[in-house]
C-alpha cells in the first residue's frame, strides 16, 4: 500500500462532468464479432450508434455513406437548366460567396467549376464582400453593382437564405437569383430562381449537414451530369477545397461529409494546387502528416485571417494561384495575418473580460474597440471559459456587428429569432450566429437577450462536459491501440477522436511549458503497473512513462498530486523525424482513494 495526500484542482481552472459511456449490452451485435475488433474501438463504435456488422464494415471501409444524387436537393434541377442556359447564352454569372473559409472554398470551387464549361473564362466572377464595408451575406449595392457590369444571373454560396430583401432587389432590377446555403431558414424563402439548402422543410435529401462548399459541389456535381458536353477536367480536382471548407466550418464529419473529406484528404496529399503547398510550408506541415486537424489547427485559422483582418480575396488568390512564387507570397500574407489575428484575439478578449457580469445568464458586450473580424473569436474564448452564451458586438456609428457563440443548452440562432424585431439581419447555427443591429435597439436587445437566456438556461447544470468513450488502463496504451483509433479518421466534430479515461496514474513529472506557462507538460505512468492486463488477462510488463501535454492547464503546476485521474486523447507527436505516441490531456482529476496497490 502507497498512502498519498489528496490536492485539490486550482479553482482557476473549469470543473466538468465526465460522462463515462456504458459498455454495450449483452445482447449487441457488437459482441458477435469476437476478437476481430479492439474492445475500445468496439466500444467507440457502439457509442457512435454503429452496432451492426454491415455498419461497422462500411464505416471503417470509409464507405459509411456513399455520394448521394445530387437532385436530391431541392431545386437542383431549375438551378441547372438556368446556370446551364447562361453558360451556353454567354451570359456573365457572378458566384457571390462568404468570407470566411466555407465560403472562400465555396466560391472557388464554384468559380472554377463553371470555368471549366466555358470557353471565355471572363464569363464566370467571384464576388465576396468586404466584411468591414458590406459586411456578411447577399448586399443590396453589391447586387446593383454586379448588375452594372453586366451580371445577369448570381450564385450564392454559403450565404443568402435569410435574405428575402435583397432577393427581391435582385429580381427588381433584373438579376436572377439562385441561392445555395446550409444555414438555418428564416420565417421564409427568399424569392429566388431556385433556393438549394438541405434544411428546407419540404427537402427529402438525406444529408442536412453540408457546409457550404459541400452544397456548391453538389451543384457543380450536378452541372457536370446535367450538361456532359459542357464537361473537361477532373472532378476530383475539386475535392481538396471541400475537406477544407468543411473540416474549417466545423461541419460534423459523419455520412456524406466524413466521405467527401475523406476523400479530399487524398487530394490535398497529392498537393495539387501550389498555393496549398505552399500553405502547407508556412504551417510547417507535411503532405504526408495531413488529417483532419491539422486542416482545422493549420490551413483553416490561416485562410480565415484574410477575411478576418484583410480582404478574403487574399485567401482565394492563394488557392487559385497557379504560380509558387505568387502563391509563396500569398502563403506568407496569410500567415502573417494570423499571427496578427492571435495578438489582436487576445488583447480583445482581455478587454471583453472586464466587461462580463459574473451574474449574467449570458455574456453580452459591445465597444467600438472590438473588430468585426475578431468578435466571434473573442466570444467562442469566453463562452468556452464561463461556459454560458457569449455575443460580442462591434459598436459604429449607427449600427452594432455582433457575432454569437453558444453552449449546448442554448440555441442561439432561435435565441435571435425571438429578437428578430429589433435586427437588421441574423442567422447562423445552434451554437455560432452572427447579426446587424441599430445602436438605438441594443439596449432593448440587451434586456430581451438576458431574459431569454435566464428562462432557457433555468434549472440547467451549467458545467461542461465531457463525453468519456472509453475506461482503460493506462498500460494499454500502445501504437497497436492508435492505429485502431486511427481507424475512425477522418475525426472532427461529431466524430471526435476517442477521449479516454485512465484512473490512479503516478505522475514521475510535470513543468509548466509555453511562453506564458500556460502549458503543461508531463510524464506519467500506471501505477496498477502490477497487476493482470484490462483485456488480455497477461502480465503487464514494467511501467514505462508516456509523455503527455495539458493545453491551457499550467496552473497544475503548483497544485500536482502525486497520482491522478486523466482524461486524454490519444495522438502522435512527430518531432525531427521522429514519432512518438503522446497523451493530449484535456482534464485532471486527483485519485480520490485513500491508497493504491502497487
Amino acid at each position: 500500500m502507497l498512502l498519498f495526500t489528496y490536492m485539490k484542482r486550482p479553482e482557476s481552472l473549469r470543473e466538468y462532468r465526465w460522462l463515462v459511456a456504458p459498455e454495450p449490452p449483452p445482447g449487441s451485435p457488437l459482441h458477435t464479432i469476437g476478437d476481430t475488433i479492439h474492445p475500445v474501438l468496439r466500444q467507440v463504435l457502439y457509442n457512435r450508434g454503429l452496432t451492426q456488422p454491415g455498419q461497422i464494415q462500411s464505416f471503417l471501409e470509409n464507405h459509411y455513406l456513399q455520394s448521394r444524387d445530387p437532385f436530391g436537393l431541392p431545386d437542383m434541377e431549375p438551378a441547372v437548366e438556368r446556370i446551364t442556359r447562361a453558360l451556353r447564352d454567354g451570359e456573365m454569372i457572378a458566384v457571390y460567396g462568404d468570407f470566411d473559409a466555407d465560403g472562400v472554398t465555396a466560391t472557388v470551387l464554384l468559380t472554377e467549376a463553371l470555368r471549366s464549361m466555358v470557353a471565355d473564362r471572363r464569363q464566370i466572377i467571384p464576388y465576396i464582400p468586404d466584411r468591414f464595408d458590406e459586411g456578411y451575406g447577399l448586399n443590396l449595392d453589391s447586387l446593383a453593382k454586379l448588375r452594372a457590369k453586366g451580371v445577369s444571373l448570381v450564385i450564392s454560396v454559403d450565404c443568402g437564405i435569410r435574405s428575402p430583401v435583397e432577393a427581391a432587389h435582385a429580381r427588381s432590377i433584373g438579376l436572377d437569383l439562385i441561392i445555395t446555403d446550409h444555414h438555418g431558414l428564416g420565417r421564409e424563402i427568399p424569392p429566388a430562381v431556385a433556393v438549394i439548402n438541405p434544411k428546407r422543410p419540404d427537402s427529402t435529401y438525406p444529408e442536412q449537414m453540408l457546409a457550404g462548399v459541400g452544397i456548391a459541389f453538389k451543384l457543380a456535381q450536378a452541372m457536370r451530369q446535367f450538361a456532359p458536353d459542357l464537361v473537361t477536367g477532373d472532378e476530383s480536382n475539386l475535392l481538396d477545397l471541400v475537406a477544407i471548407g468543411t473540416v474549417a466550418d466545423l461541419a460534423p464529419l459523419l455520412g456524406e461529409n466524413r466521405k467527401l473529406v475523406a476523400e479530399g484528404l487524398a487530394v490535398l496529399k497529392e498537393v495539387r494546387r501550389p498555393g496549398i503547398a505552399a500553405l502547407m510550408n508556412v504551417s510547417g506541415l507535411t503532405p504526408g502528416q495531413l488529417t483532419a486537424e491539422s486542416i482545422g489547427f493549420s490551413l483553416g485559422p490561416r485562410i480565415n485571417a484574410a477575411g478576418r483582418l484583410a480582404h478574403a480575396y487574399d485567401a482565394a488568390k492563394l488557392l487559385t494561384s497557379t504560380n509558387s512564387i505568387i502563391a509563396r507570397e500569398q502563403a506568407q500574407l496569410l500567415d502573417e495575418l494570423n499571427r496578427q489575428r492571435q495578438s489582436l484575439t487576445r488583447r480583445l478578449t482581455a478587454l471583453a473580460e472586464g466587461m462580463v457580469d459574473p451574474e449574467a445568464p449570458i455574456i453580452i458586450a459591445r465597444n467600438t474597440e472590438f473588430n468585426s473580424g475578431i468578435v466571434g473569436l473573442v466570444a467562442g474564448r469566453l463562452a468556452e471559459k464561463n461556459y454560458r452564451p457569449a455575443i460580442i458586438m462591434e459598436e459604429g456609428e449607427e449600427e452594432s456587428r455582433g457575432s454569437c457563440r453558444s453552449i449546448p443548452e442554448f440555441h442561439i440562432t432561435k435565441a435571435l429569432d425571438e429578437v428578430a424585431d429589433l435586427l437588421v439581419r441574423h442567422g447562423g447555427h445552434a451554437q455560432a450566429a452572427g447579426f446587424t443591429i441599430r445602436n438605438e435597439h441594443v439596449p432593448e436587445f440587451i434586456s430581451r437577450m438576458t431574459r431569454i437566456a435566464g428562462e432557457w438556461l433555468d434549472g440547467h447544470d451549467l458545467r461542461p462536459s465531457l463525453a468519456i468513450d472509453a475506461d482503460l488502463p493506462l498500460s494499454d496504451i500502445d501504437w497497436a491501440l492508435q492505429g485502431t483509433i486511427e481507424q475512425l479518421e477522418p475525426t472532427g466534430f461529431e466524430n471526435p477522436k476517442p477521449l479516454l479515461l485512465s484512473r490512479a496514474v503516478e505522475v514521475v513529472s510535470h513543468r509548466p511549458v509555453g511562453t506564458d506557462g500556460s502549458h503543461l507538460q508531463l510524464h506519467v505512468v500506471d501505477a496498477r503497473r502490477n497487476g493482470a492486463d484490462g483485456h488480455s488477462g497477461a502480465k503487464r510488463q514494467p511501467a514505462r512513462p508516456y509523455p503527455a501535454i495539458a493545453f491551457r492547464q499550467g496552473e497544475w503546476a503548483a497544485h500536482m498530486p502525486r497520482y491522478a485521474d486523466i482524461v486524454y486523447r490519444l495522438g502522435v507527436n512527430h518531432w525531427q523525424g521522429s514519432a512518438n505516441l503522446q497523451l493530449v490531456i484535456e482534464d485532471i482529476r486527483p485519485t480520490e482513494e485513500e491508497s493504491i496497490a502497487v
